[in-house]
């Protein structure tokens, strides 16, 4: 099962759908492929290729405009 599906099944805020690029090339075209796996993002965002999963969530999340847990929105330093 792709992270992308488990993404889905643990929240249901997440779709995740699997096309077949050469089954629908029409659909193929409007995204842009050119290679596989292309992960799009909210119809905006995309990347390309199997990433690790730590890497895989990190882009999710950036492309989604979602701060990951933990982590401390960048400033300048002053409140």
């Amino acid at each position: 099962m792709s992270l992308a599906n488990r993404m889905a099944l643990a929240s249901e805020k997440v779709i995740a759908l699997a096309i077949e690029a050469n089954e629908f090339p029409e659909m193929t075209r409007s995204y842009g492929v050119q290679g596989v796996p292309r992960t799009v993002v909210n119809r905006q965002g995309a990347f390309v290729g199997a990433l690790p999963e730590q890497q895989f969530v990190a882009a999710v999340l950036e492309l989604a405009g979602v701060e990951p847990a933990g982590v401390e929105p960048e400033g300048d330093g002053q409140a």
